[in-house]
C-alpha cells in the first residue's frame, strides 16, 4: 500500500490503510516460504484469518488491511500472535 500507517511487533507486519467509503474492513494476508512449510504457513493463515474474524466483529467498517507474517510467527502460539495482532490494528487506527 502506498498511502496509510505500518505498524510492526516481532512476528507481524501490519499494513492499514483507512477508507470509510467500504461498507466492510478487508484483510489479505501474507505468509511467504520462509515463514514454514506449506502445513505451518497454512496453519499461520488460519489464525491470522480467526483472528481478522474478530476485529471485523470489533471495527466493522472503513479500512483495508494487509498481514504480513515474519518467520518469527511460526514459534507464535495462538495467544501471543492474538496479543500482537490486535495491538498492531489498535495502534494503526489510533495513529
Amino acid at each position: 500500500m502506498k498511502t496509510g500507517s505500518k505498524t510492526s511487533g516481532q512476528a507481524t507486519v501490519l499494513y492499514l490503510q483507512r477508507d470509510e467509503s467500504l461498507t466492510h474492513a478487508r484483510f489479505g494476508f501474507i505468509v511467504s516460504k520462509a515463514v514454514a512449510g506449506a502445513i505451518g504457513r497454512n496453519l499461520i493463515k488460519r489464525r491470522l484469518r480467526a483472528i481478522a474474524k474478530e476485529i471485523l466483529e470489533n471495527h466493522p467498517k472503513g479500512f483495508n488491511a494487509v498481514i504480513r507474517a515474519m518467520p518469527e510467527a511460526k514459534g507464535f502460539e495462538w495467544n501471543r500472535l492474538h496479543q500482537e495482532v490486535l495491538s498492531n490494528v489498535n495502534a494503526a487506527l489510533n495513529k
